[in-house]
């Protein structure tokens, strides 16, 4: 009988696994709070008076739950696979892995119940109060210790490029995490920032934009750079061009937080800074998004048969027109129309449906029936069908915010001869409201998405547990 060292190293899947089915779980519960939000924006009535299932109550459970909780458990799952399959060797501290995922899943239930009972902190992405992220950062830090335990046990000479963003990515947010939660706890439950005013302001959107630069950003475009060139069964199109992307990508977001802050008493100078980094942004980012697509190069006729390519073609798409989106409204110019309209609405979710959530699904598709002994999941007709349900929902979505967020820029700005304005803000809301019903559609329609892929990822895992004969299910080959 051959030795484990000879049939190639062993890997651990365990925590794997349990991240890969909270990505679905949480995934799916995130969708839904926001389905519920659209309703409320429709018909503010649904909150039925209830505190709890006010408006402003819910809105952060949703981002929280769509960011950390659904992005969070993808990522790290993922991170972990990957980290394994590129060094050949085991996680680093399987325990410790162990203890990440329990301690995660902590970090989202406390959200959930907090943030219900409005115990926040008011922070953009970063409502959570004192106690939990003190929790986070424990949490993150033995993270990090997996990660780069596995990087430093490695039995390559080569650290593989996908390793590179999710360890920027896992190194940026500690920092951003730490530094803008510095606070000064006052009860169980309550903290305030030890920042003031306009410097609390500009660490916020420096936290903000980062974490959707380095969260949701860099960590996908780990995801990317794996499971896109495995799926399609191609190399990477250009490695050269994925490291130029890595460095420029990573030295360039930093400084592109200020944006947010136009027309604010953030001083001017430093409002233009994040205005130019934002537009040297656009370059790294299409990069990226060219070497993905390319990787096709050669094997495009795989689009008409694998909904799995589908849903990473449909991912870089989006990410290429959100990352053109993204500088071009952070023009002073555009910004002047676009800001505090439903148009901000429409790019961050064609970045967090279009670009995050269609990468995640595909990956997680990849990923799925590998980790429970599989070769394909249970039915391709149904990733099909999950695929039209989120193309098609996500187009709707942001179509409908597009329109809205012109249409109210446009009707705010508006001012008579005598230079009062021509509509009230009310007349506005009236205007928009067919859009909000349309928002809500297609957040629906990708909602029934995620519940689709729930069935065939359940029906998947109970086909590859019966013949595996191991309830354990903890460790698998390369």
């Amino acid at each position: 009988m051959a030795t484990a060292e000879a049939q190639g190293p062993v890997y651990d899947e365990r925590v794997i696994r349990q991240f890969t089915i909270m990505t679905v779980v949480w995934g799916i519960v995130g969708m839904l709070v926001g389905v519920i939000l659209a309703s409320q924006l429709a018909w503010p009535q649904l909150n039925f008076d209830i505190p709890y299932l006010s408006y402003g109550r819910l809105r952060p459970l949703h981002t929280n739950a769509v960011i950390f909780a659904f992005g969070g458990c993808a990522l790290m799952g993922t991170s972990f696979h990957v980290v394994q399959r590129t060094c050949r060797t085991s996680l680093f501290a399987p325990g410790l892995a162990s203890f990440v995922f329990w301690g995660w899943q902590l970090v989202i239930v406390a959200a959930a119940i907090t943030l219900p009972l409005g115990l926040t902190t008011t922070k953009e992405y970063a409502e959570l109060e004192w106690p939990i992220d003190l929790l986070i950062a424990v949490v993150w830090v033995c993270y990090a210790v997996v990660f780069f335990g596995t990087i430093m046990k490695r039995q390559t000479r080569h650290i593989y490029v996908a390793n590179w963003f999710y360890g920027a990515f896992i190194v940026t947010i500690a920092v951003l995490h730490i530094v803008n939660n510095l606070e000064i706890p006052v009860s169980a439950w309550k903290s305030y920032s030890i920042y003031s005013g306009t410097i609390d302001a500009m660490v916020q959107w420096w936290y903000g934009h980062n974490a959707v630069g380095f969260f949701l950003t860099a960590g996908f475009l780990g995801m990317m750079y794996y499971y896109v060139p495995k799926q399609a069964e191609r190399p990477v199109y250009s490695y050269r061009l994925s490291v130029v992307h890595f460095w420029a990508l990573i030295s360039v977001y930093m400084w592109a937080g200020p944006h947010h802050l136009h027309y604010t008493s953030l001083p001017d100078w430093v409002q233009s800074v994040g205005m130019v980094f934002s537009l040297i942004l656009l370059a790294p980012s299409w990069g990226g998004m060219i070497n993905g697509i390319m990787t096709l190069s050669g094997a495009w006729e795989k689009l008409r048969d694998d909904p799995i390519i589908r849903f990473m073609v449909v991912a870089l798409s989006f990410y290429g027109m959100s990352t053109f989106e993204g500088p071009m409204m952070s023009i002073k110019t555009v910004n002047a129309l676009s800001h505090f309209t439903d148009w901000t609405i429409g790019h961050v979710h064609s970045g967090a449906l279009g670009w995050v959530a269609m990468m995640t699904i595909g990956s997680m598709y990849y990923l799925i029936p590998r980790l429970w002994g599989m070769t394909r999941m249970y039915s391709v007709r149904l990733i099909n069908t999950h695929f039209w349900l989120a193309t098609i929902g996500v187009i709707f979505y942001v179509v409908n915010m597009w329109i809205a967020g012109v249409m109210q820029g446009l009707m705010w700005r508006a001012v008579n001869e005598d230079g009062t304005l021509t509509n009230t803000f009310v007349q506005s809301l009236e205007a928009t409201w067919p859009f909000y019903v349309g928002r809500l559609l297609g957040g629906l329609a990708f909602l029934v998405g995620m519940l689709v892929m729930a069935f065939n990822t359940y029906k998947t895992i109970q086909q590859g547990e019966a013949p595996a004969g191991n309830p354990e299910l903890a460790m698998a080959r390369g």
